[in-house]
């Protein structure tokens, strides 16, 4: 089962607005169990923290006990990839004010670690260079924070998890064992002694959560490592490691291997926008123009907690790009338009078959297709001129008659079909050409 913070269904984001809100997912298990809580992107330069949690939300289900999960937590840093546009988030879990940008995010997920179901927590980030107990060298040694599992004190007086040092180290000791691309990546544990030692570490999430009789860890993947898929193995693993210790079971839809994970963070999937367009993000072009949009108060909904929208200016015009957490997917030149939601289905006829469509559906064709609009609709096939009509409704359509390149892919088979009524924007179907082979 899943839920998301305040209500939202999917992932559902306002593109104008002060702030992007985090997402958090409740996935329980039929039978019961401990609860697991995974933050994710306190940093937004940070991309391995953020795009395994993305993971966690779309690929596994929980069958015994229960993960929480917010993997976007500073999600404006995130599509900016600054470690933190409002300051350093990290550093605001002892004292923050209530004008600061961050303050309901911070609170928020501090309710979250603190609620009373909450067994374990684990924080997510890339660090710097490689820890290792003694010094090697300028990236390999105790000051560097990548690959590592990090606890704030040897142990807490909690009677399950409490064992700190003793958890980090036997899951540094799995990660260890065979899961490695090289052996310089390799684990160990790094324990900051905060309360004596590291005055900035006591501002941090992890260290409020001990100071709350929860026990944290977080896990540090290199930023020397530039492959965005092997942190996010490695991530992923580690997790998996927890997950085990606290008793989660749990099951994933890919084998989790190197490969795999380099293919599912590479599919971004469909976003839908408004209700109204539904964009495959894996083979929408760079810029799409004359988009019809709100000039405010548009919505994007997606599987994917890391897809959203956002106003995009530039010397010439207002444009919005979709991202992919700080991956830029897509840029949309805007069209104007207020919505008209009295289209509840597209009548159409699709290679001879007669079909009812929903609203932003896409579907595939081979030789032809026709929109069977009401009376009062008008029809706009983009891509498809006819001298003398500027209503498309009721014409067939056959596929040589569209010209490829106002396709709205790479790949030159998708095109727009948009229908208005009374100078408002209905919807978008998108129609793709099909061998059928």
């Amino acid at each position: 089962m899943r839920k998301l913070f305040l209500g939202l269904f999917l992932c559902l984001s306002i593109l104008q607005g002060a702030k992007l809100d985090f997402d958090f997912y409740q996935k329980h298990g039929e039978k019961p169990g401990h609860t697991l809580l995974v933050i994710g992107g306190i940093h937004g330069n940070e991309p391995g923290s953020y795009f395994a949690p993305m993971l966690l939300a779309t690929s596994y289900t929980i069958t015994k006990g229960n993960l929480w999960l917010v993997p976007n937590l500073n999600f404006d840093s995130i599509v900016a990839y600054r470690r933190g546009i409002y300051g350093d988030m990290n550093r605001k879990f002892a004292h923050i004010d209530k004008d600061d940008p961050d303050y309901a995010s911070v609170m928020r997920v501090k309710e979250l670690i603190t609620d009373k179901a909450v067994d374990m927590v684990l924080n997510l980030h890339d660090g710097h260079g490689y820890y290792r107990e003694t010094w090697e060298s300028s990236i390999f040694n105790p000051a560097a924070w990548g690959q590592a599992c990090i606890i704030d004190q040897h142990k807490i007086p909690d009677p399950k998890f409490g064992e700190l040092d003793k958890i980090a180290q036997q899951v540094s000791k799995k990660l260890n064992n065979g899961h490695l691309d090289t052996d310089h990546h390799r684990f160990g544990v790094k324990n900051t002694n905060t309360k004596y030692k590291d005055e900035q570490q006591q501002l941090s999430l992890t260290y409020f959560s001990i100071t709350h009789n929860k026990p944290a860890f977080a896990i540090e993947t290199s930023k020397n490592i530039k492959e965005l898929h092997l942190k996010v193995f490695y991530q992923l693993k580690a997790i998996e490691a927890y997950m085990d210790i606290v008793g989660l079971e749990y099951e994933r839809d890919f084998e989790l291997t190197k490969e795999n994970v380099l293919n599912k963070i590479s599919y971004y999937g469909k976003a839908t926008i408004n209700g109204n367009i539904t964009l495959d993000l894996d083979s929408v072009k760079r810029v799409l123009h004359y988009v019809p949009l709100k000039k405010r108060g548009n919505t994007l909904q997606s599987d994917n907690p890391l897809i959203t929208i956002l106003p995009h200016k530039t010397l010439e015009r207002n444009l919005f790009k979709v991202n992919i957490g700080h991956k830029t997917i897509t840029y949309l030149y805007p069209d104007y338009f207020q919505p008209d939601r009295s289209l509840q289905t597209v009548a159409m006829e699709i290679d001879g078959v007669k079909r009812t469509l929903a609203p932003a559906e896409n579907f595939s064709f081979q030789k032809s297709f026709k929109v069977l609009a009401p009376e009062g609709y008008r029809v706009n096939i983009i891509g498809f001129t006819k001298k003398g009509m500027n209503n498309e409704n009721g014409v067939t359509v056959r596929a040589k008659d569209i010209a490829d390149r106002f396709a709205m892919d790479k790949q030159e088979q998708r095109f727009r079909i948009e229908i208005y009524k009374e100078g408002k924007f209905c919807t978008m179907l998108i129609a793709k050409k099909s061998s059928g082979k």
